[in-house]
């Protein structure tokens, strides 16, 4: 289950920013990753031609796009952030004849398992270094419960290799709130027998269900509980992908941090099931103001701008933490530099995301002198307030492109130079974030070490 072609690994791209700078300007951050994964995926699937504007150009969606050009599927780039996708209807997909490639993508991985489970073929999922070591059980259990044929690594880890199986409904209440596993069934469940009805524990991003509507298959929605039926069809049309918040949250966060900053952040998604950082940024003092909000491709979207406000620690509610679930890194600088103390609980699930997101947080903060306390399920982050200085040091990201772009606001307030090892995973997401960074007055340079 293995493929000699996948891309070799490189682990030695070093940011180096120096301390203070500025952050201010008027920029469009890149597309939404989870919008541009989903619009890959369903528009292959519908019957039609599908086109899409504001297509993040990272190396996850790329990846998506790879493993569906990999099963047949004809998809066109014609100019950056366009993609023309062929649709071939919902069995219209082909046998890949090598094994489906998937980088450092948790949401290829995960959306992928429930969608080819349902297919006629053997199929076979794998990932870099860092994929492979997470958990995979939260979808292949209730996969399995739907009649799906999965086989998984000791550990329940990837590769996987999905076999052809009738798939039939199920009512799954799920263990976590998770966007990911969500799709994974809602996608599963397209193929099934019946109806499938899914609860969550608390809301989380709700895309997959959107853009479901928006191609014209009916899923219904009633507070925590989804219902959606096998065996309809997806009609092709347009989608516009907003900006990524999960890329603004670290603007969001350098602004709201640094004296005299002032900055907009262009087309933003808002979805509510997104927002919680801004939340969060405003229950912490925050100075954030949406200039014009409207819709787009059915998401709901609005011009940002957010100016310097000195922040105060605050215990964040759980119930913003399945809305702020990628966010949390960049929030952790943001109480880095807050006075008092800021306390995350019910977070377990930053232990499984490209790295265990506390610990190496944690432990970036250890460098940087800032006093905490790490928990199971979360942190007490006590901040320097509005006067205090951040260390420097020499910061391990781990391969997590949110921990290097964290630390990458972090310099806003340091006392020195930050150095981020292991950054060549910015790139899965936020291709072009150091030049940004840059024309907005942060000093970023890059290096191979």
């Amino acid at each position: 289950m293995s493929d000699s072609s996948q891309p070799q690994e490189h682990h030695d791209l070093v940011y180096q920013v120096s301390a203070g700078g500025s952050l201010s300007g008027d920029v469009r951050v890149p597309g939404d990753k989870s919008i541009s994964h989903r619009s890959i995926m369903l528009g292959s699937l519908a019957d039609g031609i599908t086109t899409v504007d504001g297509f993040l150009e990272g190396e996850d969606s790329l990846c998506t796009l790879q493993a569906f050009r990999d099963m047949g599927v004809s998809i066109e780039r014609p100019s950056t952030g366009k993609v023309v996708i062929q649709g071939v209807g919902m069995y219209g997909l082909q046998a890949p004849q090598k094994t489906l490639y998937l980088g450092n993508s948790g949401t290829s991985m995960r959306l992928l398992s429930g969608l080819l489970a349902g297919q006629k073929f053997t199929s076979v999922l794998t990932g870099d270094s860092s994929l492979i070591k997470r958990p995979m059980k939260r979808v292949s259990e209730p996969l399995k419960l739907m009649g799906a044929k999965l086989t998984l690594q000791a550990g329940g880890l990837c590769p996987i290799q999905i076999d052809a199986a009738p798939l039939h409904g199920i009512d799954y209440a799920m263990p976590m709130a998770s966007a990911q596993v969500k799709s994974c069934l809602l996608l599963a469940a397209m193929y099934a027998e019946g109806e499938t009805r899914l609860v969550e524990p608390a809301p989380c991003r709700d895309h997959t269900e959107r853009m479901l509507q928006g191609f014209g298959y009916e899923v219904k929605v009633n507070g925590n509980e989804i219902r959606i039926k096998g065996g309809g069809s997806l009609k092709a049309g347009h989608i516009d992908v907003p900006s990524d918040i999960s890329s603004a949250a670290f603007f969001l966060v350098g602004a709201s941090i640094c004296p005299g900053a002032d900055l907009i952040l262009r087309h933003v998604g808002i979805n509510p099931t997104r927002i919680g950082v801004i939340n969060i940024l405003r229950a912490m003092g925050a100075d954030i103001r949406y200039l014009r909000e409207y819709v787009a491709g059915g998401e709901p979207v609005a011009d940002l701008q957010v100016r310097y406000a000195p922040l105060h620690g605050i215990r964040i509610d759980e119930d913003q933490v399945p809305l702020a679930i990628d966010e949390f890194p960049a929030l952790f600088i943001a109480a880095a530099c807050a006075e008092g103390t800021t306390v995350l609980s019910g977070a377990e699930e930053l232990r499984v995301k490209e790295s265990d997101r506390i610990q190496t947080m944690a432990d970036g903060l250890a460098v940087l002198g800032i006093s905490h306390q790490v928990k199971p399920d979360g942190i007490e982050i006590r901040g320097v307030g509005a006067a205090g200085k951040l260390g420097s040091g020499a910061i391990n990201s781990h391969g997590d492109h949110r921990i290097a772009m964290s630390f990458t606001m972090a310099a806003l307030r340091a006392s020195g130079a930050i150095t981020i090892l292991d950054c060549n995973n910015v790139a899965t997401s936020f291709p072009g974030f150091a030049e940004l960074v840059n024309s907005c007055g942060i000093r970023l340079a890059q290096r191979h070490g």
